[in-house]
């Protein structure tokens, strides 16, 4: 969806201008579409443009690659666009045969700096710089508007590689605690890890369920409740700062793993964890009342964690009560939760590309307003309706299947950052459902737990902006990462028999004996260099600050 997807049935955008949509089959006043030429007379030239596959499109829609609004905009835009349909699953496999074979699309879509990074060390696409100069002014604006689409995109040979977008950046991890336990037992919120061991230990131990048997646990050791305690710890990242300096990091991992350990030997989780590989196991338990933390990932706090986590255990579990529990103080800080990556590249030329031209045309055609309204909500009623400036969707299945279904990943380069306004916020956007006022606290909740700043950030940066080494680093971090995660695992289920001591000194050594001075030599001269060039958690920081005033300044005028 072009900001939030609060609901399947339900979205909101402000209408601008005072103009509504053309349907779907029109060609807008100026094209010409119909007769191979673009808005500005010219022969329309021919180009490639890859798009994800995810298996989603009904028969009777067509393609990813052909359907009505592949149509719709040959109809409306300045090139003559072939789509290339891309496995969404496994999409690196596909992208590099296309581009070994000569077969690459002119306009590569791609959110995977560890797919794109490679390919551009290979001078596989062309820079930028000079073309968004020559032929464009939706994106160049863009550009002009947000210096860090430009730093976030340029590579280590000073020119700009990457188009981007700016996103609405919201924390991407927390913790569900239940409240009802805490009161149960008589205990607080933990503010400290030790606070948290304690809290865990009675949870699993004091049978906060009341049936007499000693089966609820504290948290899982699974998926995202491990990301979520080693965040906590602010062990997520194997690079911290010091002095000014990137340094490799130890101390943060040894007591994440202590902790996670004693854990273990003292039954405080489900000691099934490392078959539970989705987290699948770890939620299901949650949600029938066994666990008494959990750490979820979202992509929408209402949709997702609400409806799809803390409703359903309410309904499972008659009485249960919840809160997002901030993170509570480790020895090495108090921090927040990643948040969702506010400056996101999406897409490259390729270097074999005959009409750059033209995908530049192409790029703008993708920002107007016009066109952005048509692919986040279709033909005004048809699939939407407009009441005070914002539009519902008229029926969910339908908008479904013939609009988000399809046009999806034709809005990679949509700057929803920018757009964020009254529409999408729960109280809107829900106000024809009566339970909107619930929504929106939630929200609120949210929001107010985790977006406080006078915390640390627990990463360097997002992972999609850390760099991506050469290939012969890249495999050697690659095996060494897999070889001490599983040492580290080791310590985790062994007792006794294995220490996290040796397990440190067994991690030091394989990385020591394995290639790792390279890899930390590498990523030592790239803070030095260029990390100032770079997004780091301090721009993440300053871009939700802004944001977040925008959002208090949004529910200030809805009083």
């Amino acid at each position: 969806m072009k900001k939030h997807q609060w609901v399947t049935g339900m979205l909101v955008f402000t209408l601008a201008g005072g103009t509504l949509l053309a349907g779907c089959s029109s060609t807008n006043k100026g094209d010409s579409g119909k007769s191979g030429k673009d808005g500005e007379g010219e022969a329309k030239k021919n180009i490639t443009v890859s798009i994800y596959d995810r298996g989603n499109v009904s028969p009777d829609e067509g393609t990813i690659e052909a359907n009505r609004w592949t149509k719709w905009i040959n109809e409306n835009g300045p090139a003559n666009v072939k789509f290339v349909a891309i496995p969404r699953a496994q999409p690196e496999e596909k992208i590099n045969v296309l581009y070994a074979s000569g077969s690459a699309p002119d306009l590569l879509f791609e959110y995977a700096p560890k797919t794109k990074d490679p390919l551009q060390q290979q001078k596989q696409f062309m820079p930028l710089d000079q073309l968004i100069e020559k032929y464009s002014t939706e994106y160049k604006k863009v550009l002009q508007d947000n210096p860090s689409l430009k730093k976030a995109g340029t590579k280590s040979d000073g020119k700009l590689y990457y188009f981007g977008k700016v996103n609405w950046v919201e924390p991407n991890r927390g913790l569900l605690i239940r409240t009802d336990w805490l009161q149960k037992l008589g205990l607080s919120v933990p503010q400290t890890t030790e606070d948290l061991y304690k809290v865990l230990k009675a949870f699993a131990e004091q049978d906060p369920d009341g049936d007499g048997k000693r089966n609820t646990y504290g948290i899982s050791l699974s998926s995202n409740s491990s990301f979520s305690l080693k965040q906590i710890f602010g062990a997520m990242s194997k690079w911290v700062v010091t002095d000014n300096q990137l340094k490799l990091d130890w101390d943060r991992q040894k007591e994440y793993f202590t902790f996670a350990k004693r854990l273990y030997d003292e039954g405080l989780i489900d000691k099934d964890f490392t078959t539970d590989t989705n987290g699948a196991k770890a939620k299901q338990d949650f949600l029938t009342g066994k666990v008494g933390i959990y750490g979820f990932l979202t992509s929408d706090v209402v949709k997702d964690t609400l409806l799809g986590t803390i409703n359903p255990l309410k309904k499972n579990v008659p009485g249960a009560d919840v809160a997002f529990m901030p993170y509570p103080k480790s020895p090495f800080g108090s921090f927040v939760p990643t948040f969702k990556n506010p400056v996101q590249m999406t897409a490259a030329i390729s270097a074999t590309t005959k009409n750059p031209d033209a995908v530049i045309k192409y790029v703008d055609f993708l920002l107007k307003d016009t066109t952005t309204k048509a692919l986040d909500y279709g033909q005004e009623g048809t699939h939407y309706k407009v009441t005070d400036g914002c539009a519902e969707i008229n029926d969910a299945n339908k908008f479904k299947k013939e609009v988000s279904d399809l046009t999806l990943d034709m809005r990679m380069l949509e700057n929803s950052g920018n757009s964020f306004n009254k529409c999408d916020v729960p109280l809107v956007a829900f106000k024809s459902d009566p339970k909107k006022d619930e929504y929106q606290k939630t929200y609120d909740s949210f929001r107010e737990t985790y977006m406080t700043f006078d915390r640390s950030y627990p990463e360097l940066t997002h992972s999609e902006h850390m760099p991506t080494p050469p290939k012969d680093v890249f495999s050697v971090e690659s095996n060494l990462d897999k070889a001490i995660g599983d040492i580290w695992l080791k310590a985790i289920v062994s007792g006794p028999k294995y220490s996290i001591d040796q397990a440190l000194k067994d991690a030091q050594a394989a990385w020591n004996n394995s290639g790792g001075k390279q890899v930390e030599d590498w990523y030592k001269q790239w803070y030095e260099t260029e990390s100032k060039n770079s997004i780091l958690s301090s721009d993440i920081f300053d871009i939700a600050k802004k944001q977040n005033e925008q959002y208090k300044k949004i529910m200030q005028d809805l009083k």
